[in-house]
């Protein structure tokens, strides 16, 4: 049928990750380590005081990944190291390629 619009053609804005990580705050220097359980462990050079290690933390990703700030979204953990934070715009296996990239 003409003028009938493709299903093939849909867009990919829904796609995200989800990602458990922990945060080291004041670490020495900012930088991203898999863990042995599967988990990442970032370390942040910025202070767990007034959510600056979680702004800290929304920069380093926007920064290593290529997006906006906006993409970047702490679902759960805001008060603690262990933190849930989903990234739209992204899929979970071009996220994991990427740290593991900034990692080395």
């Amino acid at each position: 049928m003409k003028g009938r619009p493709s299903s093939r053609k849909q867009k990919q804005t829904d796609v995200s990750a989800t990602l458990t990580v922990r945060i080291q705050p004041r670490a020495s220097r900012n930088g991203v380590t898999r863990m042995e359980d599967g988990s990442l462990k970032i370390r942040l050079t910025a202070p767990p005081v007034d959510g600056a290690a979680n702004e800290a933390l929304v920069k380093f990703l926007s920064e290593t990944l290529s997006i906006s700030k906006s993409k970047v979204e702490i679902v759960s953990g805001h008060t603690g190291r262990q933190k849930i934070v989903r990234i739209g715009g992204v899929s979970e296996a071009d996220v994991i390629r990427l740290l593991n990239t900034a990692g080395q």
